[in-house]
């Protein structure tokens, strides 16, 4: 394990300690849109991820929710300190903590951890997939009408017309069952360890899917914007699947 992960690791487990302790109490909610929440535990699980990263790692940049991109060297890390604050909100317990690494823009490491859970999935590069220190593999589901998917919907779902509605509708009646969860981070992690058998969603933002993703491919799966595009970050759209399933899903999307 290289110190880059060592320090993910510590950083998620430290904001972990702090979202268990706000879960299920009252919870100052600022709305950043009609229906995109920050709560105070997302500002205070995020000062400490920075804290923790930047006492290791001072010259690289940062992108995390919150406070926006820190410039730094070419390395970045892309935080996400409470995936799923809805959920967090209404106390569905559903919700995660996401750190990634890249370097030129290609990521090296990453890590989700479910605090309520105590799970916690990691990933380096050519290393493999593990959900606490136990290699992980995505699932051998090999048709669609076996597989369980997860999606998600754009905070915009409301006014935009590319809210992913249609395709949620199609793969609901082809596939064995399609679930929301509300996080990204945890469906990408749910797809390593075989829990999942693929996932697809709309803009989201690299901070959401950068771990998740990496972990996936880690575990076996494959990850693509839904052009095909194995350079996903960044874009407006997300694929993640046990690659056997992964085509026809793109088919379905681009159809």
């Amino acid at each position: 394990m290289t110190h880059f992960l060592e320090v993910a690791i510590t950083a998620a487990r430290q904001a972990g300690a702090i979202v268990r302790e706000g879960y299920g109490a009252a919870v100052h909610i600022t709305h950043k849109g009609a229906i995109d929440l920050v709560t105070e535990t997302d500002k205070r699980s995020e000062t400490v991820i920075l804290a923790t990263l930047r006492g290791a790692f001072p010259g690289h940049a940062i992108l995390s929710e919150e406070s926006g991109r820190a410039a730094g060297d070419a390395y970045e890390w892309l935080v996400d300190p409470l995936d799923g604050t809805t959920n967090f909100a209404h106390k569905f317990p559903v919700f995660s903590i996401s750190i990634a690494l890249t370097f030129q823009r290609r990521l090296i490491a990453g890590v989700v951890y479910d605090p309520l859970r105590d799970e916690l999935f990691s990933a380096e590069a050519g290393q493999g997939a593990r959900l606490n220190g136990a290699p992980i593999h995505v699932s051998g589901t090999r048709a669609l009408e076996q597989a369980l998917l997860s999606t998600g919907f754009p905070y915009d779902v409301r006014t935009n017309p590319n809210n992913n509605l249609a395709e949620f509708t199609r793969f609901e009646l082809l596939a064995q069952g399609v679930r929301r969860t509300g996080s990204a981070a945890l469906d990408c992690s749910w797809v390593a360890a075989g829990q999942l058998d693929g996932f697809w969603e709309l803009r989201l933002n690299p901070w959401d899917v950068g771990a998740g993703a990496l972990i996936a491919r880690e575990a076996g799966g494959r990850v693509t914007a839904y052009s095909g595009d194995e350079d996903f970050l960044g874009k407006d759209s997300i694929v993640a699947s046990n690659g056997i399933l992964h085509d026809e899903m793109l088919r379905l999307l681009k159809s």
